[in-house]
């Protein structure tokens, strides 16, 4: 008969996730995370095989909390324009600890380039994601004539994608709100079509 686990898996598993967030998974040591999780070592390996095991779990964690909230948002009653301006503000202006600490998939995706198979994966999975909701948002948008149809919905689902990404890029740079402000004003601009002005 196996003995039973001796902490709360999802709360480490978030804990966890935040270590990662904060110092990147380079840098973590396994002792940051079982001082924060107050979980032996052993233990976390009987669950999590090793760091990067737990790091990847800690990333689709990230990547599920993230889309579902986006999901939420793109359900709201309110025009698209409305939703896509919404999407901006929750990835971007959370909290000033958030704002130091960027976005975990950025900054993983910048940590490993392309040279661990499984977390690219993981990052691209996430942006495929948050693309696909982008472009339902963009095509709606289209349709009742608010957004621009110069250019498909799938291409305008991935610019703003990649506007949304190199925004938290400057966010972790230590750019201004002000800043990254104008970055999305200009990038909304472009993208309203002329009968929505």
């Amino acid at each position: 008969m196996s003995r039973p686990r001796e902490f709360d898996v999802d709360r480490a598993l978030q804990q966890s996730m935040e270590v990662f967030w904060a110092k990147g998974f380079k840098s973590t040591s396994y002792d940051d995370l079982t001082r924060t999780t107050q979980v032996k070592k052993q233990s976390l390996y009987c669950v999590f095989k090793d760091k990067r095991d737990l790091f990847l779990k800690a990333l689709a964690l990230y990547r599920e909390r993230s889309i579902a909230m986006l999901e939420e948002l793109a359900s709201q009653e309110v025009s698209p324009l409305k939703k896509l301006e919404a999407i901006c503000d929750s990835t971007l202006y959370q909290n000033d600890e958030t704002l130091r600490r960027g976005c975990l998939m950025v900054n993983s995706a910048l940590e490993f380039g392309d040279d661990d198979p499984e977390v690219n994966r993981e990052v691209m999975l996430m942006f495929d994601q948050v693309e696909r909701i982008l472009e339902k948002i963009i095509r709606d948008g289209q349709k009742q004539g608010l957004i621009s149809a110069r250019q498909s919905s799938k291409e305008l689902a991935v610019y703003l994608n990649n506007v949304l990404s190199g925004a938290k890029v400057m966010e972790k740079s230590g750019a201004s709100r002000e800043q990254i402000a104008t970055v999305l004003r200009t990038s909304f601009a472009l993208m309203i079509s002329e009968n929505a002005r």
